[in-house]
């Protein structure tokens, strides 16, 4: 396997790690969203990754990940009882949004530190080339 082919995998697994820190953002951007309305308050997003590969990749074993897509969480919304709330339905309730904020921080740790572990991985390979060239010397 080229050294080359490192950075390719590195740079979309950074991707990836972006996409997701973005997506978490989003969801600790809303986690105190209410609405009156099932159907309009906001519902946590999590992203979706597979890993693909091309014929050339499947003989040298190497791959990368994709987006599949950003999906809705399925976790029941929470159901308050705030008659005060502008929002409230008829009843006096409100419904908040299902984002974990605890969750959500420990996903952001997660995807930072695996994206600064891609920059690593693609210094060390950028260093092992440089070496490399310069055994030529």
């Amino acid at each position: 396997m080229s050294l080359f082919k490192v950075f390719d995998v590195a740079g979309t697994a950074m991707n990836a790690q972006s996409v997701r820190m973005n997506v978490t953002a989003s969801n600790l951007a809303n986690a105190g969203n209410v609405s009156g309305d099932p159907e309009k308050v906001y519902r946590a997003k999590q992203p979706v990754f597979s890993s693909f590969s091309t014929s050339l990749a499947n003989q040298l074993g190497v791959s990368g990940v994709r987006l599949d897509g950003i999906v809705e969480s399925s976790a029941p919304l929470q159901l308050r009882y705030q008659p005060d709330h502008p929002e409230a339905d008829a009843d006096g309730n409100v419904y908040a949004t299902n984002v974990n904020t605890v969750e959500e921080m420990v996903n952001m740790m997660s995807a930072s530190r695996s994206y600064k572990n891609n920059v690593e991985m693609i210094n060390t390979t950028k260093d092992l080339l440089l070496q490399t060239l310069s055994l030529g010397r």
